[in-house]
């Protein structure tokens, strides 16, 4: 029987470097053309760059353990070998060779000849096709497989009698505990059979215990427009979940909430001393130094999603705090009261009413910081959002949250429709990753929003295009 191998392609690595230990009890091969790839970007200060040093550093730790070459054992039962082109047995490919990606399938090709059974691991998909048209067994690199249609939304619904969702807690609770296995902070939307906007949401605590979701009590007049926004507010203004992911398509207001909650956390309810925003570069090149100006010139052009949404939040606050002057102008009137009292100070410290993000970001309120910079922090005590997060690996998510420190939360936010990465997708994105394996941890949350609450033409564009 042949030997099975997997050997990976250079993106695997850029990936994942602990891709090494990821294959149990089988041979681990890497094409010579890898890590020549893998020493042509080590040079650059960006996550591809930090990861191909990591897997060159992981294989220059196992030259200990003898010659790569001919092969050395790993810890969990495997080997792993460094593959080489044999100029005398080099197979024909109907591919050009001045392409790395063509050496690695020759190499691949070559192995296979050998007499070993081949399967080529890649996250690039032109390359799996290419393998697959060469007779080699290609494969992509998912650590564990995430059905697109079967992930954790965080939420699960179900159509009851109306008469139930009058009682303190509907008799169907009961039922799903003992039929149906529900995670930690796991959402239970109970709608009626004959109005769907007659509904009523419960948060399973763990063993037969259920919290009903309400509205929450903002200082400012906003609220969830659906089911979902108002789950996303239960976990976002819950002291207790320290961990949170959202995400949804365009437009159903995973950024919002997040912004939304985190400053009413910051300035009203003064539990964090600042919010922290941050997203990912993906389109310019990983790195804002492609943009031109000083490094808050580049940050506010990257950032304009977070500006657009602060500016509505502001603009809603201060809609209501004119609209309160009016009431009480109107009143003095009535009343002939002429004390001179600046009641719009006043107001604006009772109310947190806002006034600009650039005032936020000079008393100390509000930070926004490329992810660049965050890598080797400790932030303890703020409020964390991390947008755009379905343009990260699981290895990058997973340096993002371990730098969350004492006292602090974190967001994670993101849509996995819609990925910039060329190695990434919706069931290998650090997002959904993320959310199943923190799934039914006690601080740990999540929300799938399915509803776009944008404008008409929107959601006819996201229907229609």
């Amino acid at each position: 029987m042949a030997n099975k191998i997997f050997i990976l392609d250079t993106n695997v690595l850029v990936h994942d470097p602990m891709a090494l230990f990821n294959f149990k009890g089988a041979t681990v091969g890497i094409p010579s053309i890898v890590l020549e790839e893998l020493d042509k970007f080590k040079m650059e200060m960006s996550e591809r760059g930090r990861n191909s040093r990591e897997a060159t550093r992981l294989l220059d730790s196992f030259r200990e353990r003898g010659s790569l070459k001919d092969g050395i054992n790993l810890d969990n039962g495997g080997t792993l070998e460094v593959l080489f082109l044999v100029e005398n047995n080099l197979p024909h490919i109907p591919f050009y060779l001045d392409i790395n990606d063509n050496k690695i399938l020759l190499t691949a090709l070559m192995t296979k000849n050998n007499g070993h059974d081949v399967v080529f691991v890649s996250k690039d998909i032109n390359a799996r096709v290419k393998a697959d048209a060469l007779g080699i067994a290609a494969t992509d690199y998912v650590k564990e497989h995430i059905s697109i249609d079967e992930f954790y939304r965080g939420w699960t619904n179900f159509d009851v009698p109306a008469v139930e969702l009058k009682k303190d807690f509907p008799s169907i609770l009961d039922s799903l505990v003992d039929k149906k296995k529900l995670a930690i902070n796991e959402f239970i939307l109970l709608t009626s059979q004959h109005n769907p906007y007659n509904y009523r949401v419960f948060r399973y605590l763990g063993g037969r215990h259920f919290r009903i979701v309400h509205e929450p009590l903002l200082r400012w007049p906003l609220k969830a427009r659906n089911p979902q926004q108002l789950m996303a507010l239960d976990l976002l203004l819950d002291n207790s979940i320290q961990f949170v992911t959202l995400f949804g398509p365009a437009g159903t207001g995973k950024t919002f909430l997040a912004l939304l909650a985190a400053l009413h956390k910051v300035l009203i309810e003064d539990e964090y001393e600042k919010l922290l925003v941050s997203r990912p570069v993906v389109p310019l090149g990983r790195d804002i130094g492609y943009l031109p100006g000083t490094v808050e010139e580049k940050l506010h052009s990257w950032m304009l999603p977070i500006y657009d949404n602060m500016e509505f939040i502001m603009h809603s606050s201060q809609v209501s705090m004119h609209l309160s002057d009016i009431e009480e102008d109107r009143y003095d009137r009535r009343n002939k009261n002429k004390k001179n009292i600046d009641r719009r100070d006043k107001k604006q410290q009772q109310q947190g009413t806002l006034r600009s993000m650039d005032e936020l970001v000079k008393h100390g309120k509000l930070s926004l910081e490329a992810i660049t910079y965050m890598r080797g922090r400790s932030i303890p005590y703020q409020y964390i959002l991390i947008d755009e997060v379905q343009n990260l690996t699981p290895h990058e998510v997973k340096t993002l949250v371990s730098r969350v420190g004492e006292g602090s939360k974190i967001v994670l936010a993101g849509d996995p429709y819609q990925i910039d990465s060329p190695y990434l997708d919706f069931i290998s994105n650090g997002l959904v990753v993320t959310s199943e394996r923190f799934r039914g941890q006690r601080i740990f949350g999540t929300v799938y929003l399915q509803v776009s609450e944008r404008s008409e033409l929107s959601k006819l564009v996201t229907e229609l295009l």
